[in-house]
């Protein structure tokens, strides 16, 4: 087996990139050393590297490190390379039309979701995010259905690993009850989360066939006002459905 190359600075370059970005105000080199566990100077090395690349910014009176413009343009490119987002888009404003509720296309990004586009519903009151926005791998129905994707060894590891996290009154933290979340999941070929993730909020999430080096997926979000009882198995079949159309239509693309 060869062996994999680990180069620790790096890791440790884009674990102060992420803890910076996470902080709105920006953060001193003392406050990454104390957050993160890094000796000052090491901070102090890596960050001077990347504000030479323009990837970080320091404020010359607070001494505050903010993300810079560097990031910004990589991260541009990155989700412009996501060239099925297009293929997506046209299916999503159906399914929003036809449910009344803002959808969501992402990816699973290491042990997080990624959104990478939205389709906002037209309600004055809805569910809605930022392009960009990372949630836990945990959050709801869209937690479930990449978790539900893993390979069994992998799932096990991770849950292992990450205890689960109650983020409401209605969260699974029971390991055995989550895998048997899991399984439906597996078995229906959608997610469901009844205010898992956020009290008032419901979602429901079907995935897409692996395109790429991703693997997509679709989710429904809204209050569980609107996303009544009543509602939730046609919208249910609507997202696979959804779901299943992308998938169809990346097959054919050359």
């Amino acid at each position: 087996m060869v062996k994999k190359y680990q180069a620790p600075i790096i890791k440790k370059a884009f674990v102060i990139l992420d803890v910076i970005s996470k902080n709105t105000q920006g953060l001193r080199i003392s406050e990454i050393s104390s957050s993160l566990g890094i000796s000052k100077s090491t901070v102090h090395g890596i960050t001077a590297a990347l504000e030479d690349v323009g990837a970080l910014v320091r404020d010359s009176v607070s001494k505050r490190y903010t993300i810079g413009l560097t990031l910004t343009t990589l991260g541009k490119a990155a989700y412009e390379r996501i060239d099925f987002k297009k293929t997506a888009r046209p299916v999503m404003e159906e399914l929003m039309e036809q449910c009344q509720e803002s959808v969501f296309l992402g990816i699973q990004n290491g042990d997080s979701v990624t959104v990478i586009d939205i389709v906002e519903s037209r309600k004055d009151f809805k569910i809605t995010s930022p392009v960009g926005t990372s949630l836990p791998l945990q959050a709801g129905a869209i937690g479930k259905l990449f978790l539900s994707l893993m390979d069994p060894k992998d799932l096990r590891k991770y849950l292992h690993e990450n205890p689960l996290v109650r983020y409401t009154a209605n969260t699974i933290i029971d390991s055995d009850l989550y895998s048997g979340e899991l399984e439906k999941v597996r078995k229906n070929g959608y997610a469901l989360d009844d205010e898992e993730y956020i009290s008032g909020v419901r979602a429901i999430a079907a995935s897409i066939k692996r395109y790429g080096a991703y693997t997509p997926a679709i989710w429904v979000v809204g209050f569980k006002a609107s996303l009544s009882d009543k509602k939730l198995d046609p919208i249910i079949q609507q997202t696979k459905a959804a779901a299943d159309k992308i998938t169809k239509k990346l097959s054919i693309q050359p």
